[in-house]
């Protein structure tokens, strides 16, 4: 039975309100003044306390102040004969959670009661029986998908589900559709990949990104910033996206990363606005191979200015990459002096640092443990660093922004044996090279790298891809690298999470 501490100087008054609430399943004590309210709480436990604004001795307000110092998260309702805006602004301010206005009576507190001690169960109640019903519409819709628009349109209301199901005893359910999902994924993958890169198509990859939505606002004559959060997964701008949305009007699309779904191929596809086999025949000298001792996304800015010469653009831009919250802030500082260029671009490289990071460091494994606390982390990650104050800086000075990642992430759960020469590359989520041994059900294989635009190192080079949550090992040291693997953040494959990015349009409010 939820406990109700109601102070208020008009006691006798409120005898029938009080058995009203007692009828209902509220147990309500009553005490005449601010002091007796403050003494009662330091001896007795309460779920919510009604408080009269207009009381002799300490008013409701001075009394509210008290409590929020020794009990903050006991929800408070203010009752309250006035309505001026002021006293309302200083009690909201004071973080209560409704508030009334005299006369009250029981059909008006009983909504707010509800509201407040039952409204997070009814909506979990709520969002569960919501998701039964449309548990069989996904289904169906995944069974019939023959399209990438289609599969976006699933990601997104999977994902939608996945956030409003997190701590619902639905989840399970959540998580086991949304693998499915991706096995069917993974299939589609394997069966229209190589059309959907050498026909004509309807939605944007990639190397798509610059010349259909960087360039056009360009040559309008508009100010842009065109930033790049690397490992950004469409769940993630999810959390970030209540942060921004007072200072922005926001239009969030879908499109596609390239496989491999790395930063060597999906980023440089970006900056280049070239496949990575055109890359390295254009300019070899900017491509780097695989586990190459220099950076894989050194020339992202020069890529990006032979990109405008190839199209015959007088474009003046500015880039940066910021790697840690200290460049952020010196970037942040400099802003107003050096972001005067009609594009400004921003690499943001925290989230693939925590990614690899939660691999290596145990303690970040703790923190992100699960799809869910990943997420929040990211949220944490934004609201307090320099990241935030970039976009606010950048409403300020009305330039819209453009804002998309190179690829996302999936967490890899089962492992596939592989073996092969010792040239293979190390990354966990595809291998390229030639004789390696697999099961063809279990991956997307690429004998012909050239088929989809990816650069072969040997004559008889292959690609494959793990799909869905495995993750490629070798049979030497089996059991140490499952161990030390399974359950962490991988990139370079076939599922949603790394392949269906957001694309996201950010408008300054007036």
């Amino acid at each position: 039975m939820n406990r109700i501490l109601w102070a208020d100087d008009e006691f006798d008054l409120l005898k029938p309100h009080v058995l009203f609430l007692n009828s209902r399943g509220y147990d309500v004590t009553m005490v005449s003044n601010g002091v007796d309210a403050l003494d009662l709480l330091a001896k007795e436990s309460f779920n919510l306390v009604m408080l009269d604004e207009n009381m002799p001795g300490l008013s409701g307000l001075e009394t509210l102040d008290r409590i929020k110092l020794h009990h903050p998260d006991l929800p408070v309702i203010m009752i309250t004969k006035s309505e001026e805006e002021d006293l309302m602004n200083q009690a909201i301010g004071n973080r209560i959670a409704d508030y009334l206005i005299k006369p009250v009576n029981p059909r008006q507190i009983l909504p707010a009661l509800k509201k407040i001690l039952g409204g997070k169960e009814l909506v979990e109640m709520q969002t569960s029986s919501d998701y039964r019903e449309d548990f069989a519409k996904i289904s169906s819709l995944v069974a019939e998908a023959d399209s990438f628009e289609d599969w976006f349109s699933i990601y997104k209301r999977l994902v939608d589900w996945e956030i409003r199901l997190e701590k619902s005893p639905m989840s399970e359910i959540m998580h086991l559709q949304k693998k499915d999902a991706d096995k069917n994924f993974s299939k589609f993958i394997k069966n229209n990949y190589r059309n959907a890169l050498n026909g004509s198509r309807q939605f944007l990859m990639s190397p798509d990104i610059m010349t259909s939505r960087v360039i056009p606002p360009l040559n309008e004559g508009n100010k842009l910033f065109f930033i790049v959060i690397d490992n950004f997964r469409l769940d993630q701008w999810r959390m970030i996206q209540p942060l921004l949305s007072d200072y922005f009007e926001i239009h969030e699309d879908l499109c596609c990363s390239i496989l491999p779904t790395s930063t060597q191929y999906s980023r440089n596809a970006i900056f280049s606005g070239l496949m990575p086999l055109k890359i390295k025949e254009l300019y070899p000298s900017l491509w780097t191979d695989d586990d190459s001792d220099s950076g894989l996304n050194n020339n992202e800015e020069k890529l990006l200015s032979l990109l405008f010469e190839r199209l015959r653009l007088n474009i003046d831009f500015n880039y940066f990459k910021i790697n840690d919250n200290r460049s952020g802030e010196k970037f942040l500082q400099s802003m107003g002096k050096i972001c005067v260029k009609p594009l400004n671009v921003v690499v943001l490289n925290f989230l693939d640092m925590m990614s690899h990071a939660r691999t290596e460091l145990k303690m970040i494994r703790e923190l992100a443990y699960s799809d869910a606390a990943y997420r929040s982390l990211t949220e944490t990650w934004f609201r307090h660093s320099p990241a935030i104050d970039i976009f606010l800086k950048i409403a300020e000075t009305g330039s819209s922004v453009i804002l998309t990642t190179d690829h996302g992430t999936m967490r890899v759960e089962n492992p596939l044996k592989i073996s092969g020469v010792r040239e293979l590359n190390s990354n966990l989520r595809y291998k390229t090279g030639h004789n390696i041994k697999f099961n063809s059900k279990d991956v997307f294989a690429i004998e012909k790298p050239e088929d989809v635009g990816l650069p072969a190192y040997h004559i008889s080079d292959t690609y494959i891809f793990a799909c869905d949550n495995d993750f490629f090992v070798y049979p030497n040291n089996l059991n140490h690298f499952v161990k030390y693997y399974s359950g962490t953040y991988q990139h370079g494959g076939v599922s949603m999470e790394e392949m269906i990015i957001p694309l996201v349009t950010l408008t300054p409010k007036k």
